[in-house]
């Protein structure tokens, strides 16, 4: 029988090795586009210090011809005109906090820019542009004396323009205006007082963990979390209750003179207040038009209502709308990295989300307590 399985090979066949791929130049790339970020970066860090420093030597003086290194003025709209209304924002959860690097917070902020306003005699009228849900009452109330300060020394008017939402706080610093305009879908109002704060001590006999406190006085651990509500004396609540009480009353005193103010000096035109204008300061929110209606605001409108007004009150006929900017400052621009958490949620969500603390009373409308 013949055998028909082939003879084996003498030698084995040469193993070729696997063809290499060509190296990935990702990395490459990635290292080329970060080394032109950092260039770009150090590029508009430059460009922004030359463009302050030329502000220095022209738009940034007053009319006085002082000049402020902390804040300068930018043209927002240019109408040929030898007046200008200059354009203060009210913006997020008013606090006295701060929130840049060199400590400025939003009182210092908004007086330093009054205070350039009335300086400067070519600017006629203020608008107070306002989108706030309120926030803390010192620092509201800072800005309320703020504003009737520079109408009295300066005798240049403040309108108040709302945006979105003016309540509490944000209607607090409106009152003194000499004259307030809304939209119509403007949530306004909320004229009220709280204090927020939260009891844990039913949590804490869960896990089985006891407080000790050792105090100076009676009162001494007052508002405190960890106490049982059957441990609150009465007299603790009948004091933080009159607290609240009397600066709700501080509260309705800017309202009542603030608007009979703006009533006499605008000598019959706007809004009175309603003679029963205190039965809705329950800190219920109110549209604009509700608002209108009862005298809080002395007009419907928008910002270019605003505006006009603003023309109308400083008899000119025609201005340069103006605002004031925050110089750059490197070391503020560093500190931003330490708030990039803070700040990621005012990119997401378009504001502050108000950080209350217990003990600490706010203007604030009830929709941003939690």
């Amino acid at each position: 029988m013949e055998n028909n399985v082939p003879p084996l090979p003498s030698t084995p066949p040469p193993l070729i090795p696997p063809a290499t791929a060509p190296r990935s130049r990702g990395k490459v790339w990635v290292w080329l586009v970060a080394g032109l970020a950092i260039i770009a970066v150090v590029g508009i860090l430059i460009l922004s210090k030359l463009a302050n420093s030329l502000s220095f030597a022209g738009v940034g003086h007053t009319g006085s011809g002082r000049t402020d290194h902390s804040i300068h003025e930018v043209l927002i709209e240019n109408n040929r005109s030898d007046h200008k209304i200059a354009v203060i924002d009210v913006d997020g959860v008013i606090t006295g906090q701060a929130w840049d690097g060199a400590g400025r917070n939003m009182v210092d902020l908004i007086e330093d820019e009054l205070k350039m306003a009335a300086e400067d005699s070519s600017v006629r009228a203020v608008i107070l542009k306002v989108d706030s849900p309120g926030g803390e009452v010192l620092a509201s109330d800072d800005i309320s004396r703020a504003i009737t300060k520079f109408q009295d020394s300066s005798d240049k008017p403040v309108i108040a323009s709302m945006g979105g939402l003016a309540a509490s706080g944000g209607y607090y610093v409106s009152a003194p205006c000499r004259w307030i305009v809304a939209n119509e879908l403007t949530m306004t109002g909320s004229i009220g007082v709280i204090m927020h704060g939260f009891n844990y001590r039913g949590l804490m006999d869960k896990v089985g963990i006891a407080p000790q406190v050792f105090k100076s006085g009676k009162f001494k651990d007052m508002l405190s979390g960890s106490k049982l509500p059957s441990e609150i004396d009465p007299k603790e609540r009948e004091m933080v209750q009159s607290m609240i009480d009397e600066t709700f009353e501080k509260f309705k005193t800017v309202v009542a003179d603030g608007r009979g103010r703006a009533a006499q000096e605008n000598q019959g035109e706007g809004r009175p207040l309603a003679k029963n204008w205190f039965e809705y300061a329950d800190g219920r929110i109110m549209s604009g038009k509700q608002a209108f209606e009862l005298g809080f605001v002395d007009e419907l409108g928008n910002f270019d209502a605003a505006v006009d007004r603003a023309k109308k009150l400083a008899a000119i006929s025609s201005a340069n709308l103006i605002h004031y900017q925050q110089v750059f400052d490197f070391s503020n621009f560093l500190s931003l990295f330490g708030q990039a958490e803070s700040r990621s949620i005012k990119v997401e969500l378009g504001m502050d989300l108000p950080k209350l603390q217990a003990g600490r009373l706010y203007f604030l409308a009830p929709t941003f307590l939690h």
